[in-house]
């Protein structure tokens, strides 16, 4: 009896312990409900989650300098501010300025600085990515200043017109640069040997030169023409009145046409040597030859007479 008693009761007591659990107890979700709450799981849609941080737009500043030293660049200067497209598709200008020292604030992302001096530039590629960038571009570039004289007198700006050439093999107008350059004007060039063709008046008077640009420096050059300028005149006789509307034709002595004009008392200017002055008034036609010397500047006079 003892035996079977100790059986009972340790059935009876497992009876206890399978009644204490409640219906249902050996579903899993139930009995986690029992011991703790069922915590949702957390998702980027949730608006009690924060988003993450985007990294914020920064500042990139630029110098720029000539290349080989740190002598900066003051003035002249244009900046662009480019995408960098891998795609290979043309990049569009984010930002620019003509300040010494730029300063851009950015999104993150990668871009091209470029910077202008005259016909000088430079570019680097720049990544942003939320952090202040400073970066300093090189430029190898100097300048041109150019004037005109002859012999000691310096011809007025207004008298004189460049045009600069890069020589190309053998051809030492090989690529324009630049037509139309004045006196005293500051070209900047990048650095190399360029061919100068300075004009006076506008018509033959022509001298030209070879010179070389250097890194940070301006070149200085005075090109020195041998030509005067002439005052045209048709006479009755020597010194006396110019007869209004006559039309001018200056010719060499191989009858190639170097000028024409038309007036009382036009003004040429010629490089020194020969000529054939032809002069044509009221159906009439006069000619004579004349001499041009470099720095004379005077008058050639016409005689209407017959032969």
């Amino acid at each position: 009896m003892v035996r079977a008693g100790n059986r009972w009761g340790l059935l009876s007591g497992t009876l206890l312990i399978v009644a204490a659990l409640p219906a249902g107890a050996q579903d899993g979700n139930a009995f986690h409900n029992r011991i703790g709450p069922n915590l949702p799981s957390p998702s980027m849609s949730d608006p009690s989650v924060p988003p993450l941080p985007e990294m914020a737009s920064a500042a990139l500043n630029l110098t720029a300098v000539f290349a080989g030293g740190d002598k900066p660049l003051r003035s002249g200067l244009a900046w662009r501010i480019y995408e960098d497209r891998p795609d290979g598709a043309k990049p569009g200008i984010v930002a620019r300025s003509e300040a010494a020292e730029p300063s851009f604030t950015l999104p993150p992302g990668s871009y091209v600085a470029t910077v202008t001096y005259g016909y000088a530039s430079a570019s680097r590629r720049i990544a942003m990515a939320g952090q202040p960038v400073a970066e300093q571009l090189k430029v190898s570039a100097g300048a041109l200043r150019l004037s005109g004289a002859i012999g000691d007198v310096k011809l007025s700006a207004d008298q004189l017109a460049f045009s600069v050439f890069v020589p190309i093999g053998t051809n030492s107008e090989g690529r324009l640069v630049r037509s139309g350059v004045k006196a005293g004007e500051l070209l900047r060039l990048p650095e190399g040997t360029y061919h100068v063709v300075s004009t006076y008046g506008g018509s033959n008077a022509i001298q030209r030169a070879d010179l070389k640009v250097e890194n940070g420096k301006v070149t200085d050059a005075t090109l020195n023409h041998r030509a005067a300028t002439l005052t045209l005149k048709l006479v009755a006789a020597e010194g006396a009145e110019a007869f209004a509307g006559t039309a001018f034709s200056v010719l060499t002595p191989g009858g190639d046409t170097i000028r024409e004009a038309i007036g009382a008392f036009p003004q040429v200017t010629l490089a020194e040597g020969d000529y054939v002055l032809i002069a044509r008034h009221d159906g009439q036609v006069y000619t004579r030859e004349f001499k041009v010397e470099s720095g004379l500047n005077r008058d050639v006079e016409v005689l209407a007479k017959a032969g």
